[in-house]
């Protein structure tokens, strides 16, 4: 049950000293999981635009139907497909070059009348390890460079109603996902529960770590509640009620003021808050809907909030919750951010620049990247913006003039 794998072995020597070069001066600008380095949407890469450089495309790719967005580490990009409705599928890339090195498959059917389908969440590369989690709660730990299955288990969990989605967390020797009520650990090196919370369901957003009373805990929405547990035995430490419409409790929770506030957005119409988390029980600042983030996550920068109010890309004061400005026409998009610059992909796969600042909307560049519908975030590596599709095209574009 547990999958195949498929090589491609090639190595021209050019290539070879392009990826040395890229692993040499640039690992400090990999994205290797979820949401960048720190998880919080944020890239510390600068230079990676030219003012007025148009968008120019570097290679394009195809891999099968899925949500995942892209990892990129050591010269490489992972994401994952489900390929003839039967098969999830993790896929590797030259990142340069956007030659497929490698692909594992394992069989898992896709949920028929769930949109698109496929996979939710989002490799994560540890170590020269590649973590992967299915929306029915296969976890995979494969070799990074050879593709090779470590280890892989299934979960017994009960899947949510649009699939398994949080992203892995790796930390330590420990795998941390948003699965069951509250969470579950698993050991890094064996996939064997070290703690869980219950059958579930949960909700889908990753868990978030950070640091409170000298334990690290984990932040994560469940099925009606945002909560925090401790990473090292899953205790619950506070738990806060927020019912959404289907549950759908997507984006992360953005941890604030190091773990003594954590802001939330859900969509459907029920809106933002930012709580206070630092007593035994957390109290809500202020409550409203000018965010309402439907499946992306917002992002904090120079105490402001950038994301998607559901289809109007949207920056709010963090402090009072109030709108500084709104765009539309980008559809139910998403949104990271470096060297001061939001880097957009547009639902329908436009890439926009703007500058992050809540004095207004100010567009910097944009290019037609992929064509199709885009749920994944875009991701900047090393000088390149990396896009999917929903139904599975990929591009590698630059915004350098190089």
């Amino acid at each position: 049950m547990f999958g195949n794998i498929t090589r491609r072995r090639w190595a021209p020597l050019w290539v070879c000293l392009v990826l040395a070069g890229t692993a040499a001066c640039g690992a400090a600008g990999d994205w290797p999981i979820y949401r960048g380095p720190d998880r919080n949407g944020i890239s510390k890469e600068t230079g990676w635009h030219s003012p007025g450089a148009e968008m120019k495309v570097l290679w394009t790719a195809q891999v099968t139907t899925g949500c995942s967005s892209l990892s990129v580490a050591d010269g490489r990009l992972y994401t994952m497909g489900n390929k003839d409705k039967t098969k999830d599928t993790v896929y590797c890339f030259d990142a340069v070059t956007g030659k497929e090195l490698w692909t594992y498959s394992y069989d898992c059917p896709r949920d028929k009348g769930l949109y698109e389908g496929g996979p939710n969440s989002t490799p994560t590369v540890v170590g020269g390890r590649v973590y992967t989690f299915s929306r029915r709660g296969h976890v995979f730990c494969l070799d990074a460079v050879k593709g090779t299955k470590i280890w892989g288990v299934q979960l017994k969990v009960k899947v949510p109603t649009w699939g398994l989605a949080g992203s892995p967390l790796v930390l330590g020797k420990r795998v941390f996902l948003n699965a069951g009520s509250a969470g579950m650990a698993l050991d890094k090196d064996t996939g064997k529960v070290v703690w869980d919370s219950g059958a579930g369901p949960g909700g889908y957003s990753t868990p978030v770590a950070f640091q409170a009373g000298g334990k690290t805990l984990l932040t994560m929405f469940g099925e009606q509640t945002v909560l925090a547990v401790q990473a090292d035995d899953g205790k619950k430490v506070w738990e806060h009620p927020w019912k959404t419409s289907y549950h759908v409790n997507a984006g992360d929770p953005v941890v604030i003021d190091g773990g003594k506030k954590v802001f939330i957005s859900s969509g459907y119409n029920k809106g933002c808050a930012l709580l206070d988390v630092s007593g035994a029980t957390p109290r809500e600042l202020w409550r409203n809907r000018n965010m309402r983030n439907h499946r992306s996550c917002s992002i904090l920068y120079k105490g402001a909030l950038y994301g998607f109010d559901e289809s109007a890309l949207t920056c709010l004061d963090l402090a009072t919750g109030e709108t500084k400005w709104a765009k539309s026409g980008l559809g139910k998009a998403t949104v990271a951010l470096a060297d001061g610059k939001l880097i957009v992909l547009a639902e329908r796969g436009k890439v926009v620049l703007a500058e992050a600042t809540p004095e207004g909307f100010k567009e910097l560049a944009s290019g037609q990247a992929v064509r199709g519908s885009c749920w994944a975030v875009p991701v900047l590596a090393n000088g390149r913006i990396y896009a999917r599709s929903k139904g599975g095209k990929l591009a590698c574009v630059t915004f350098s003039g190089k």
